[in-house]
């Protein structure tokens, strides 16, 4: 793999929902929660949290939103409480020099100040980690895709709810996906990604 420059580590949605005992628990969440903290630990400087966070109430969701959260009102703030949106407690210690992102949807970039931020720091590559895979991780790479960064996904620092929809899109990505998504263990990322500077 190329070496990997004017990079960020975007981690996706770590949030105490999708934790243990969180509305939308992501049961294998804590197994790569250590990866995760391993590759903020040695890069927080360039490390953007982002966090999907909920309507008040489904009545100021729009269009298909509306009716998803009707059906998912426990996880609605008005429902939930602001705690359940937070960064999971592993990470917040990050936080700064690591920054956070809030999206209202799937996307990082979506309704975000994301694709500015990454622009103005003249970053090229994201390097993803987080949750899940088949949803906010999916929208977030397809749209950073479409934006022309180079996407580095770190497979074991991702994790979903579903086994077969984690194993689906890993396959994707590998065949449909190889010129502008590299995949690449943990291990192997302090090999391609020497540490830079924070950004300025």
């Amino acid at each position: 793999m190329e070496p990997i420059e004017n990079a960020v580590h975007l981690c996706v949605d770590m949030q105490r929902i999708f934790a243990s005992g969180g509305i939308w628990e992501t049961p294998w969440m804590m197994r790569v929660l250590p990866v995760i903290i391993s590759i903020t630990a040695r890069y927080p400087e360039r490390t953007i949290f982002t966090r999907f966070i909920t309507p008040n109430s489904p009545e100021e969701a729009w269009g298909r939103w509306k009716s998803y959260f009707e059906h998912w009102k426990i996880a609605t703030r008005q429902s939930i409480g602001g705690t359940q949106l937070d960064l999971v407690p592993e990470l917040v210690r990050f936080t700064p020099p690591a920054t956070i992102i809030n999206k209202p949807a799937y996307s990082a970039f979506f309704r975000s100040p994301l694709a500015r931020i990454l622009h103005e720091k003249g970053i090229a590559t994201v390097v993803i980690s987080g949750a899940e895979t088949d949803v906010c991780v999916l929208a977030t790479v397809l749209d950073a895709v479409d934006f022309g960064l180079r996407v580095v996904l770190v497979d074991d620092a991702l994790c979903s709810s579903s086994d077969e929809g984690h194993d689906a899109l890993m396959t994707m990505y590998r065949l449909r996906f190889h010129e502008q998504i590299d995949l690449i263990k943990s291990a192997e990322l302090a090999e391609v990604w020497k540490h830079e500077y924070a950004m300025r």
